[in-house]
């Protein structure tokens, strides 16, 4: 039986990071070694040819510290230009830095024009560290992306023998393996030695029809995040106000309430133009929707947590500028 054949877009990263010795962990960005790019990463990890055909894109060795919207309209143009140069493939991988891996995957899942598997997979450990999960992470997305029950489920984030969806996902833990978790909803599969094996799917996925197109979308809507603190005043909402903000997401307190003064700024902000919508800072649940917030028009971001109601928010007003239009895109994607 053939294997399928999956192409490798490397952006840099932990997963293809090395440090100067095995024991190096969390200092390997000081090592002065290179970031492996696709074609080198694949090269070391031998046992991907006994699950797929690989083919390695080039695209960028750097921190997923170092990613944002065009870095995303690069990946969305790499991700187009391979598929059209090899149109037998069965699914992508994208090796990503952990930090912002989340967010990639949730507006990939919201930009791709199709259904076609494409898995964001990473490492918490270096490709040299001892006991590196790099390698085992890259053969499991490979499996995954080559896998036909892998379609029609949105972008994917594996690591650690789990299968997530983009949008339930995210980092729980600066250092553990096990720190991708989906809080309120749990993994849609996993990856063991004998099977790919999903046990759900996710109903919270735009379809192809309805996903957004960016690749003309040079400058995105300025989105910022505030985050509500005891006592915290509105001088960040109206700061970002200044700045130029046309959408800003309150990572309010759970259930999604702010400080008094942080209410009245989000509520001239409003006044202003700008969208808000109100998330929560406690890393799983709703943001419920409320009367008195409501009637300030403030929208509410479901569960979603702050960093990808950001994403969906700076996408929504590529679009439109409607609230009720944004808040039913909120309720969907």
């Amino acid at each position: 039986m053939p294997k399928p054949k999956v192409a490798v877009i490397g952006t840099g990263g932990t997963i293809a990071s090395q440090g100067s010795g095995p024991l190096d962990t969390q200092d390997y960005g000081s090592s002065g070694l290179p970031i492996l790019d696709a074609a080198q990463l694949v090269a070391r990890v031998p046992a991907l040819a006994e699950v797929a055909e690989v083919v390695p894109v080039p695209f960028s060795a750097i921190p997923s510290t170092a990613v944002g919207w065009a870095e995303w309209r690069r990946l969305l143009a790499a991700i187009a230009a391979t598929r059209a140069a090899h149109p037998d493939l069965a699914g992508l991988v994208v090796t990503h830095g952990t930090a912002t891996l989340e967010e990639t995957a949730y507006l990939l899942s919201l930009t791709l024009p199709d259904d076609m598997p494409v898995v964001v997979t990473g490492a918490q450990r270096p490709f040299t560290g001892l006991s590196s999960d790099a390698a085992m992470n890259l053969v499991a997305a490979v499996r995954v992306a080559g896998d036909p029950q892998a379609r029609d489920l949105g972008a994917l984030v594996v690591l650690n023998d789990e299968i997530h969806a983009a949008r339930e996902v995210t980092k729980t833990s600066t250092g553990r393996l096990q720190t991708f978790r989906s809080p309120d909803v749990g993994a849609l599969g996993h990856v063991d030695a004998d099977r790919v094996s999903l046990w759900r799917r996710p109903t919270r996925l735009l379809p192809p029809a309805e996903r957004f197109d960016v690749a003309r979308v040079e400058v995105p809507p300025r989105v910022d995040v505030a985050y509500s603190v005891a006592g915290g005043d509105g001088v960040a909402v109206r700061a970002f106000l200044a700045a130029g903000a046309q959408g800003i997401v309150a990572a309010a307190f759970a259930p999604g309430f702010t400080t008094p003064a942080e209410r009245d700024a989000l509520a001239e902000a409003v006044r202003a133009g700008c969208t808000v919508v109100l998330s929560s800072r406690a890393g799983s649940g709703r943001a419920f929707p409320t009367r008195r917030y409501g009637e300030q028009g403030f929208l509410t971001a479901d569960n979603l947590n702050p960093q990808k109601a950001r994403v969906l928010l700076m996408l929504a007003l590529t679009r439109t500028r409607d609230r009720a239009a944004i808040a039913k895109l909120f309720a969907r994607a």
